[in-house]
């Protein structure tokens, strides 16, 4: 399909995080922007700013022209909004192609060299480390990110399009729509179990994504994933293998040995194994790329982080709030250790917000066994994003399970002023909801 034929673009899901960087794709190449979501979002209201017509409801009366006709709309949609829904069916009728947020990336990615992150945790992080670390080398390159870099204040950046780095997304097995040509798998966690209906179906659709790849030597793969091919990364026995890891409070240093080359006292000035192991993941793709250790090495310790991935949020001698988009027990696990890595000695309490009735049925004793390791624990009632409520599944079951002593459920709306009834030492938000709307209530409240 040739996108430059196109004079406009449609976005069903247009306030999604992963569609946004599309947007701002077509956004730089001047065509004109349409789009549907559920809610406003500052995502949203910002392409409005731009020109951008976007509507909120299932209504299309004051559909531009040119976003009616299929030899000038491009039509892109995401999985996630069902096909009963009203732009859906009306392009599905008109006889529009309709793209998956995927399709459309695989196109335009398809003639760069690609360098795609994939696993079930760790994604936004390890391709926004990666990115950064492009953008101070001399490689021209165009980033889709899934999250808010830090660095470049969006999840969007391009100065050239020989290279990309794109998030490799397993969900509705997007990831197979891609050409890599160096990639990373950071975990393959069971996740996404309404697609894939077993862990053995997801973890084979890594190996069909990694089978996309020109040469198995341009894999990279944790070493705690078993994996029949790829350089594997991690501590203990890796070709890029992590020694004399150390944390001091909200920094990390470690050792890297590669290829018989041992680099010592490396910085990441973000707490947690879990981020040492994405900043190692980014450092061999970006060596694979052909950059070489001591630029990489550098432009780690420089590295501003991700939005909603281990944000403070706020830091006071007696008081630190941290934000995170953590929504399956693995991740909340990690977040807990980087935590307790960073704060030994201070009690810890969670605000989750459950993301799924699906994901929480699946990992319920999962989900309670990782949020029991916070020492107070906030829930919140389960976001649904795009499902309706499963029988016998809710945040009261939940609560049921967790072993934490200091436990309530809560509306959203009575959480501000819950929390400034506790004695905080140590507060995490935790969630892929919208439960990062409540970051500024809470540090307006606290900080």
């Amino acid at each position: 399909m040739n996108l430059d034929r196109y004079t406009s673009v449609f976005f069903i899901g247009i306030g999604g995080i992963g569609m946004a960087a599309l947007v701002e794709y077509f956004l730089a190449q001047k065509k004109q922007i349409g789009g549907y979501d559920l809610t406003p979002s500052d995502l949203t209201k910002s392409f409005e700013e731009r020109g951008a017509q976007v509507f909120y409801r299932e209504d299309l009366e004051g559909l531009q022209s040119n976003f009616k006709d299929p030899d000038q709309c491009l039509v892109v949609y995401t999985p996630a909004v069902p096909v009963s829904n009203a732009w859906m069916q009306f392009y599905e009728k008109a006889g529009f192609s309709l793209n998956k947020r995927s399709q459309v990336l695989g196109m335009i990615t398809e003639n760069t060299k690609c360098f795609a992150v994939a696993g079930t945790h760790g994604k936004t992080t390890t391709s926004s480390m990666l990115a950064h670390i492009i953008s101070e080398s001399d490689l021209r390159f165009t980033a889709f990110l899934g999250g808010i870099s830090n660095h470049f204040k969006s999840n969007y950046f391009s100065n050239g399009f020989e290279n990309s780095v794109v998030e490799a997304d397993e969900y509705d097995r997007s990831f197979l729509r891609l050409h890599p040509d160096i990639a990373c798998i950071t975990s393959t966690d069971a996740d996404h179990l309404d697609i894939y209906g077993t862990a053995t179906d997801l973890q084979k659709s890594f190996l069909d994504f990694a089978s996309l790849l020109p040469s198995k030597d341009q894999l990279v793969v944790c070493n705690q994933v078993e994996f029949p091919f790829g350089r594997t990364y991690g501590e203990g026995d890796a070709d890029f293998e992590i020694l004399n890891l150390r944390f001091e409070e909200l920094h990390c240093y470690f050792d890297l040995k590669v290829e018989g080359q041992h680099y010592k006292n490396i910085l990441l000035p973000m707490p947690g194994r879990h981020n040492v192991y994405n900043a190692v993941a980014a450092f061999a793709m970006a060596y694979l790329g052909g950059l070489e250790p001591d630029q990489i090495i550098r432009s780690l310790a420089g590295f501003k982080g991700v939005a909603r991935r281990f944000s403070i949020e706020c830091k006071q001698p007696d008081f630190v709030f941290i934000d995170d988009y953590a929504h399956h027990p693995t991740a909340i696990k990690a977040i807990y250790e980087a935590v307790n890595d960073a704060f030994p000695a201070l009690e810890k309490t969670l605000v989750f917000q459950p993301h799924l009735f699906s994901r929480t049925r699946d990992f319920m004793e999962e989900f309670a066994a990782s949020i029991s390791l916070f020492d107070s624990v906030v829930l919140l009632p389960i976001y649904p994003a795009r499902e309706l409520p499963l029988e016998g599944v809710n945040s009261e079951v939940l609560l049921e399970k967790i072993s934490a002593t200091d436990k309530v459920l809560l509306k959203k709306e009575q959480l501000v002023e819950h929390l400034k009834k506790c004695p905080l030492k140590v507060l995490v938000t935790l969630g892929a909801g919208d439960i990062g709307l409540e970051v500024e209530p809470i540090k307006k409240a606290l900080c």
